[in-house]
């Protein structure tokens, strides 16, 4: 029986790339953040603004390979009024007041895309599969 191990070694090093962009730090972590952040300038950009106190309110967190975008409890507007308290309110009124679903509908897509250029690069080079 004759046994050939010509590519191991490029199959080895190419699933170890795509091992390490999966952890935090690793590409698809990167991805996350990107995208994330991606999703964050879009809802900046349409939140409607009286004060200017809810779009001031928004915060990302991360969590490895999570990161979430929500309003600051502890935000509060020139009147007193808390962005956490009537930023739902403003979103649940839906059309152009809904900023979240709005950047998931409008931007979505091309955030998701961007993610996966980020990963793909990080795992597998600029040349791709080898």
């Amino acid at each position: 029986m004759k046994m050939s191990i010509e590519g191991l070694q490029r199959a080895l090093e190419a699933n170890q790339r795509r091992i390490e962009g999966l952890r935090p730090r690793g590409s698809l972590g990167k991805a996350v953040q990107w995208g994330v952040l991606a999703a964050l300038r879009y809802v900046l950009q349409i939140v409607h603004v009286d004060t200017g106190a809810l779009r001031a309110s928004q915060r990302v967190e991360f969590a490895k390979l999570r990161g979430i975008i929500f309003i600051d409890p502890g935000a509060v507007n020139p009147r007193g009024q808390r962005p956490a308290d009537y930023g739902p309110i403003e979103h649940a009124r839906g059309g152009s007041h809904a900023f979240y679903a709005r950047t998931e509908a409008e931007r979505g897509g091309d955030v998701l895309e961007g993610m996966a250029k980020i990963w793909w690069r990080g795992t597998m080079g600029a040349g791709g599969w080898r």
